[in-house]
């Protein structure tokens, strides 16, 4: 064993073309994911930061539509409609809106989801067919020693490691986003109930005021 070293270079440099092409196609896998990574922790930390500006009274950029949907919907006057019914509006509304916003936060969620489950699966075939390379040069040499079967249980074991290493991160992040989203979705929820009162209550000032006027 004297001599013998791991190198990931070596492994894809002998490598056969299709034990290339999986570790290729994990390797892009890989760097997707921790580009949504990022884009996801980014989209967090704005969401805290705009909910936190909400929560002492102003506004913030990534939440003003839904405050703007709120206060047109509560423009709106329907004939009969009480308070309540006109607040409940205004709620439905904004609440809409705010589904949107979320949405566009998660959007890459979907995407670490697909990676975190189909990268093992990818590199479980990259496993199977340096196995199968294994065999195939056994049959031709009508030899087991290990230097017949290592390359092929190398590039076995390469792609089944880089499978695993575009998986984990993936997966780990897409629970660990999520529930910071859905934490975030809740917290943001109970504030509009909160300003969808005042939203709805505008109008109703603004038009005794001018009654009083």
């Amino acid at each position: 064993m004297e001599g013998m070293h791991l190198s990931p270079v070596e492994f894809f440099q002998q490598a056969g073309p299709v034990g290339k092409a999986v570790v290729l196609l994990l390797l892009l896998a890989s760097i997707w994911c921790w580009v949504l990574i990022i884009e996801g922790i980014v989209n967090v930390m704005r969401f805290g930061a705009a909910m936190r500006s909400w929560r002492r009274g102003k506004d913030s950029p990534l939440l003003a539509p839904i405050v703007q949907v709120g206060e047109a919907s509560a423009a709106r006057t329907i004939s009969g409609e009480s308070v309540g019914e006109s607040r409940q509006r205004v709620l439905e509304a904004m609440n809409r809106r705010a589904r949107e916003v979320v949405a566009r936060l998660d959007g890459g969620l979907a995407n670490l989801a697909v990676i975190s489950s189909v990268a093992p699966f990818i590199g479980l075939f990259g496993t199977v067919w340096g196995i199968m390379a294994s065999f195939s040069a056994i049959a031709e040499a009508r030899d087991t020693s290990l230097a017949v079967v290592a390359p092929g249980i190398a590039e076995a074991l390469a792609t089944t490691a880089v499978g695993l290493a575009a998986a984990i991160p993936a997966s780990i992040a897409y629970n660990r986003i999520g529930a910071a989203m859905n934490a975030a979705a809740q917290a943001l929820s109970s504030l509009i109930e909160e300003r969808a009162v005042d939203v709805a209550v505008q109008p109703v000032q603004s038009n005794i005021k001018k009654e009083a006027a």
